[in-house]
């Protein structure tokens, strides 16, 4: 079993926070030793810590004059400091029903849990503060950014109990809107009002839907650090060949009988192969990079192999898949 997934009901907390602190053993042991350093603060500026040496000009403070750098070059330098600043968090996290779902090691929303405490294990040290909004098909609920281990924990007791939304709620009398899909560009767009310093955005979902998210995405990146985590299970890419089966599209309830034929898998795979596409394009427009978790694989090998390839100031659209350095090092340099 994948660590992480098969998070229990709420129905039993004791359990729950049982499981939690289990996942956090196993993110602390898989991911200390092979992610080292602190984050320095992403905007350069007067501080105690040591950056980079440059020429000398006439008006800088010659106490900041790097004699070793002097004499190496001949040529007056001086020694840049870079802010210790705290790094700020926000996670724009989809809980929509289509997250409900999964047949390997767990659920899709899981898995999303299982990212999350990743993601705060590898920012929350030195003060860094993280923060969640989470859109849940009927609204989205603010967690605030704070730091400490304290707070990480509640962030995700809130994303593990965060109530399962379902078609049948929104037309049974009650205020929940004949669909349950989650409004990940409303989420984007609360990490948007107010202007925040800049920081990291990390935004966790299975983005199955339309695209109506990018033009938020792309406002947030030009302030921020983006990075997006696409979280899928095999069947949102292929279809088994399990004769006549009932497909229900878990957000608007629709559903349909059909025969799964060879040309009916080959459809559907050619259909998921294309958004997949679509969304990665989208993603890159908005300036934002991918990391790809799975329910049928190893997520902390995945997210390990994405880090170490920032820190080698790759881009790694995709775990399995590295380009050139972007956006999203913030995660790496934090780690």
């Amino acid at each position: 079993m994948v660590p992480g997934h098969d998070l229990p009901s709420t129905a039993d907390p004791a359990a729950l926070d049982a499981a939690l602190t289990t996942l956090e053993l196993v993110v602390r042991r898989r991911l200390d030793g092979v992610l080292q350093g602190n984050h320095l603060g992403l905007l350069p500026g007067p501080g105690s810590e040591p950056g980079d040496a440059r020429t000398y000009f006439p008006g800088d403070d010659v106490r900041r004059m790097d004699w070793s750098v002097t004499a190496r070059t001949t040529e007056a330098h001086i020694r840049q400091t870079v802010a210790d600043r705290e790094l700020e968090t926000w996670l724009a996290v989809d809980l929509s029903a289509s997250l409900d779902f999964g047949t390997v090691h767990g659920e899709k929303r899981d898995l999303v849990v299982a990212a999350a405490a990743a993601v705060g294990h590898l920012t929350s040290g030195g003060g860094n503060r993280i923060g969640a909004v989470v859109a849940d098909g009927a609204g989205t609920t603010r967690v605030p950014a704070r730091s400490g281990r304290a707070h990480l924990r509640h962030l995700l007791r809130t994303l593990a109990s965060s109530p399962r939304r379902s078609p049948a709620e929104a037309t049974d009398g009650g205020d929940l809107p004949d669909t349950v899909r989650g409004d990940v560009a409303a989420a984007l767009d609360q990490l948007r009002r107010p202007a925040r310093r800049r920081g990291l955005v990390v935004v966790l979902s299975d983005f199955i839907g339309p695209l109506d998210w990018e033009r938020s995405l792309r406002a947030l990146a030009g302030r921020h650090e983006v990075l997006a985590v696409e979280v899928l299970d095999p069947r949102d890419l292929e279809l088994p060949a399990v004769g006549a089966v009932t497909l229900v599209d878990p957000e608007t309830g629709a559903s349909a009988e059909v025969q799964t034929t060879r040309g009916l898998r080959a459809a559907f795979a050619d259909a998921a192969a294309a958004h997949r596409t679509q969304v990665a394009a989208a993603l890159r427009r908005s300036g934002a990079a991918q990391l790809t978790l799975r329910t049928d694989r190893d997520w902390i090998a995945d997210v390990v192999r994405f880090v170490v390839a920032r820190k080698r100031g790759w881009t790694g659209a995709r775990a399995d898949a590295p380009r050139s350095a972007g956006p999203g090092a913030a995660v790496a340099g934090a780690s």
